[in-house]
């Protein structure tokens, strides 16, 4: 069976191709996993991508000591998402109203300097935030940047009390362009704006990130009237949502947009003859099948699968279906192998 490698998967290996220090090769290697279609005919190709890149990892410690092991963030819950932006647009506030960490948080700019991971819930799920420090014109470490290649989405945010909230928008897209890091719409998200759907295109050598631009203090002076500017303004380029961490209801609708752009979905098994219960769900792209749900659950069982039922809102309950077929949220599957 062919591997079937997309074009974002070759762009990716074309920036691990020109990689020059061990940090950048890691990161590198991160995106092409997270981006290698996942079945039976890439099975050695991921292997091989493990291998190499938990011989980087091992090299890294040996060199760094340890000393820069606190940049990396391993990767967690149904997807990993870097807020960025311009200094005091909110993002430690929104962390910490978002998930259990413990961010700084101060009325002054430049309170942040170290990534803070933290996990959001939504329904059955985590979602991982990342607080990051602010991009400026001037500098910025290296670190903050790798910690953004391998993200499933990003979080724009922008101060809605700003004098120039364009500015800020600006500023931080520039930023990233400068270190190869292209930005686009994240697949619109309902109620959110008109992002364009699809995939952005990617620098020469570089990487292309799904968007979602985040207007903070709603609350706040003129923040309505800067919130109805820059949806209009940013309209076919960037989906926009606006909150505030003093309503609960904006936040919770702001994790369900979280969710939708990062087009993934929930999937839940049972085992044959066993009665109909949802426990915790696989977290699959949107698109995924049937055969990668077996091969999720154990190898194992995706090498034997000859079949499985389907409960959910496309099919009738306990619909047979083949090893192709494409799942949706919410689905709950179960897989019969062998003479099952």
């Amino acid at each position: 069976m062919p591997a079937n490698l997309t074009p974002q998967y070759h762009a990716a290996e074309q920036v691990f191709r020109e990689a020059k220090t061990t940090e950048e090769k890691i990161a590198g290697l991160e995106e092409m996993l997270r981006l290698i279609p996942k079945h039976k005919g890439s099975e050695k190709l991921q292997a091989d991508l493990k291998r190499r890149l938990s011989k980087l990892r091992h090299e890294e410690q040996k060199t760094a000591g340890g000393k820069r092991a606190g940049h990396r963030i391993p990767r967690q819950g149904a997807g990993q998402v870097p807020l960025v932006g311009a200094p005091n647009v909110g993002k430690s506030a929104l962390l910490c109203a978002l998930t259990q960490a413990r961010s700084e948080v101060a009325p002054y700019p430049m309170t942040t300097f170290t990534p803070t991971p933290g996990m959001m819930p939504f329904e059955d799920v985590q979602i991982q935030l990342i607080d990051l420090p602010p991009l400026l014109a001037d500098h910025v470490e290296s670190w903050v940047f790798e910690l953004i290649r391998p993200a499933d989405l990003l979080l724009l945010l922008v101060d809605l009390t700003a004098v120039d909230p364009l500015q800020q928008v600006d500023g931080v897209c520039e930023q990233l362009a400068g270190k190869r890091i292209a930005v686009y719409g994240a697949p619109a998200c309902g109620g959110t704006g008109n992002g364009p759907e699809g995939i952005g295109e990617a620098p020469p050598g570089g990487v292309a990130k799904p968007t979602l631009l985040v207007g903070t203090k709603l609350d706040g002076a003129k923040a309505d009237d800067n919130a109805d500017f820059l949806r209009e303004y940013y309209a076919g380029r960037f989906p926009f949502v606006a909150v505030t961490i003093a309503d609960a209801p904006t936040l919770e609708s702001f994790r369900r947009t979280v969710f939708t752009a990062l087009r993934v979905l929930r999937v839940y098994t049972k085992a044959p003859g066993r009665k109909e219960e949802r426990g915790v769900p696989y977290v699959l792209p949107q698109g995924s099948t049937v055969w990668e749900v077996a091969n999720l659950v154990h190898k194992e069982v995706a090498a034997s699968l000859k079949y499985a039922r389907i409960w959910g809102a496309r099919a009738y309950d306990g619909q047979r279906v083949t090893r192709d077929y494409v799942v949706q949220d919410g689905d709950l599957i179960e897989l019969h192998v062998g003479g099952a």
